[in-house]
Formats: C-alpha cells, sequence, structure tokens
C-alpha cells in the first residue's frame, strides 16, 4: 500500500508522533478503509439486512452513507488516466 510521506509528515507534525508512529497510525487508517465500493456495498448491505433493514430503506441509507464514506479507489488502466488528463 502506497503511504504518502506529506501525509505521515502532516500527521507527525501536527500530533507530536514519531515518523515510526505516525506512519503506523497513517497505514492503519489507510488499511481500514482498503475496501472496493463493491465489496463495502455488499458488506454494509449484508449487515443491515440481518437488522432487518427492507432493501428501499437499505438501498437509501448506502447512498447517504457512501457519500461520506471512504473507499478504495478502482483500478485504472493507463488509457482511463490519459482520458481524465487529456479528455
Amino acid at each position: 500500500m502506497y503511504v504518502d510521506p506529506r501525509l505521515v509528515r502532516h500527521v507527525e507534525e501536527s500530533s507530536g508522533l514519531t515518523t515510526a508512529e505516525a506512519s503506523r497510525l497513517v497505514e492503519d487508517v489507510l488499511s481500514f478503509h482498503d475496501e472496493p465500493v463493491e465489496d463495502w456495498v455488499r458488506r454494509r448491505h449484508a449487515e443491515l439486512k440481518t437488522y432487518g433493514g427492507r432493501n428501499a430503506e437499505i438501498f437509501a441509507r448506502l447512498q447517504e452513507e457512501l457519500r461520506g464514506h471512504v473507499v478504495a479507489a478502482p483500478e485504472l488502466s493507463e488509457r482511463q488516466l490519459r482520458r481524465m488528463i487529456y479528455g
């Protein structure tokens, strides 16, 4: 997993943690959120179904939760990256 050194430095400077501690913290947070959106949706749907949720309510809740939830970016090909940059 790629860890942006600028983020580690920011956490280190803003928290007073050592570089090793800041790096570990950032890695832990990133691994917590390293779940593709499709996997997150399936897992969360199953969790909500377990507690008796109905699909209409669940889907509305998933849409709402995804607006503020961090998930892993999809794998992008070089062509997809070029299209993002050059259109």
